[in-house]
């Protein structure tokens, strides 16, 4: 059955994609307990009253890569003409190549023309879809992101690799189950110089989405830090470049001048503004939500703002603390609507 995003409230709320995993999944992880875990993530979000949820990304899971989130490897490691055999070697050359300062060794190494190999999105949507029990959203990592923790041995040309991971990316876009399907980039605001090409390998992946079209960007999070520099100021004419519908920006960990860019932003495009630090283990109020849609709402008009949510995804926060953030998300959210 095929749910449709809703029209009401002017102001919907949604999360960015992860969520804790669960101890118990941890300890005794099987297919099963998966989708157990992803019925509880999808309940947990209804119940507080998330308009757009997402699965928790549980799909990606690894029990013998916990701290990665699948972020990366589960879209690297299936594709055809990737290898993940990654030894002292490649390590030694990744640290010289330094695309990521934050990562020690590479995702995996080109060495053939990319292709689909086992990378199956739709049966993982569709596992979603069967729990989600209404409208949801599924993300995707974009393709400058992967592109940037991969060694090339094939191509010798980054923007050729990152159009070939677009290529097999939008292959995967057809059919999706979701009402939304969102593309994450925390990258591109450290490299604003590369925003033409993120932008086109993105918008090969956009185009190829039936339903609603999200982009998220953030300043990156790894133990609450941020991974990136840059301002919002720098991607304007890159953000306005993109085919999509809404935005996903972090802006709850961003100074307020970062808010002054968003009057730039095309409006064709429904702004979604990060109301909830997922850096921080303080749990906003009501009133600080609130205010903070508030700010947004006198730079850029009322009207504009269509979605509010956390800052990134949850995962690297406790379960209690992430389930009292999201309740927090919708009260603010209704205190500013007056509901």
């Amino acid at each position: 059955m095929a749910y449709k995003i809703p029209s009401k409230p002017s102001i919907l709320t949604t999360t960015v994609g992860s969520y804790p995993v669960p101890d118990w999944l941890s300890a005794l992880p099987s297919e099963q307990a998966v989708i157990d875990a992803t019925r509880v993530v999808f309940d947990i979000q209804r119940q507080v009253g998330i308009d757009l949820p997402t699965d928790g990304e549980l799909s990606r899971f690894d029990v013998n890569h916990p701290d990665t989130n699948g972020m990366i490897e589960y879209f690297i490691r299936p594709m055809e003409g990737i290898s993940s055999v990654v030894g002292r070697s490649i390590t030694e050359e990744f640290t010289r190549h330094s695309p990521m300062g934050f990562r020690r060794k590479p995702a995996g190494v080109v060495t053939s023309k990319l292709g689909e190999g086992s990378l199956n999105l739709l049966a993982d949507c569709q596992q979603a879809a069967a729990v989600a029990g209404g409208a949801f959203k599924f993300t995707v990592t974009s393709p400058y992101m992967l592109a940037r923790t991969l060694l090339d041995h094939h191509y010798g040309n980054f923007d050729e690799l990152t159009m070939a991971i677009a290529d097999v990316l939008a292959a995967q876009m057809p059919g999706l189950p979701a009402a939304c399907v969102q593309v994450d980039e925390a990258n591109i605001p450290g490299n604003p110089a590369d925003a033409p090409l993120a932008a086109a390998a993105m918008n090969v992946v956009l185009d190829k989405i039936k339903g609603e079209r999200a982009v998220h960007f953030c300043f990156g999070n790894y133990g609450g830090q941020t991974i990136q520099a840059g301002n919002w100021k720098k991607l304007v004419e890159f953000l306005n470049s993109l085919h999509c519908d809404h935005l996903v920006l972090e802006l709850a960990h961003r100074p307020k001048s970062d808010l002054d860019a968003l009057k730039h932003i095309d409006k064709k495009i429904a702004l979604g503004i990060g109301v909830v630090d997922i850096k921080v283990n303080h749990i906003e109020t009501a009133d600080e939500i609130a205010k903070s849609i508030e700010a947004v709402e006198k730079k850029v008009g009322a009207g504009r703002v269509r979605w509010v949510h956390p800052d990134c995804g949850f995962w690297m926060l406790k379960r209690s603390i992430a389930d009292r953030k999201i309740e927090a998300l919708v009260l603010g959210r209704d205190k500013y609507l007056g509901r």
